[in-house]
């Protein structure tokens, strides 16, 4: 029996969406977003195989993960902010919230000096909700043809976070068809209540934490 019956279950569910789309199962990345749980919820995914994890904030990651960095692929997919560009560059494979000019200059600049380079997302904001991060769809274009041309950035996919209460599927077919247009192959779309639909519209990987580790502790209080 494995160590995680809902890794086993969230697994089961993209293998079966993606072959109702007629996709290969393996095409879909599992990130399990281990941010704010327990050490206690994210041990048994972590012993039952599961390899790939998410974090939104850069010192929780390096909290929890520092003693078994080499053990994982670890995805940053919350907001950035410059003054972190160091330590992101050095500690993540991958960082999927580039929105912005200052972040991608700030992390070039360490690219250069550190000869590291995480994979990079562009995050879009497919709702243009102004309390989300991310660069709007009718800025998307540019935005990726500067960080190509100006930083020499390898794009290697977008991501979003639909607005809630509304359908995901037309913000997934609309990150999707934005990443056609700029020969972008990854798309990082769907979590907990909607992963199964971003798998038929094309995600190459879907973040996960709920639904694999239960809902988080409340903040405590100041």
């Amino acid at each position: 029996m494995s160590a995680s019956p809902a890794l086993d279950d969230v697994l089961a569910r993209i293998a079966r969406a993606a072959e109702a789309a007629g996709r290969a199962p393996a095409d879909v990345t599992l990130v399990a977003v281990s941010k704010q749980q327990a050490w206690d919820k994210v041990a048994p995914v972590l012993a039952a195989g599961q390899r790939v994890f998410g974090e939104n904030r850069v010192q929780e990651a390096m909290e929890r993960w520092t003693e078994r960095r080499a053990e994982i692929e670890l995805r940053l997919i919350g907001p950035l902010q410059s003054n972190k560009a160091r330590d992101a560059v050095a500690f993540f494979d991958v960082i999927e919230s580039v929105d912005r000019e200052k972040i991608a200059r700030a992390l070039a600049e360490e690219i250069q000096k550190q000869g590291k380079a995480p994979r990079l997302y562009v995050q879009v904001n497919t709702g243009e909700e102004p309390q989300k991060a991310g660069v709007i769809p009718t800025e998307t274009d540019a935005f990726v043809a500067d960080l190509r041309k100006t930083h020499g950035f390898e794009i290697e996919g977008l991501m979003c976070i639909p607005p809630v209460g509304e359908p995901a599927g037309p913000h997934f077919a609309l990150l999707a068809a934005l990443a056609a247009r700029n020969g972008i192959a990854k798309l990082s779309m769907g979590m907990s209540d909607d992963f199964e639909t971003a798998v038929r519209f094309g995600a190459t990987s879907v973040r996960v934490g709920s639904a694999l580790f239960g809902g988080r502790a409340p903040a405590a209080q100041a």
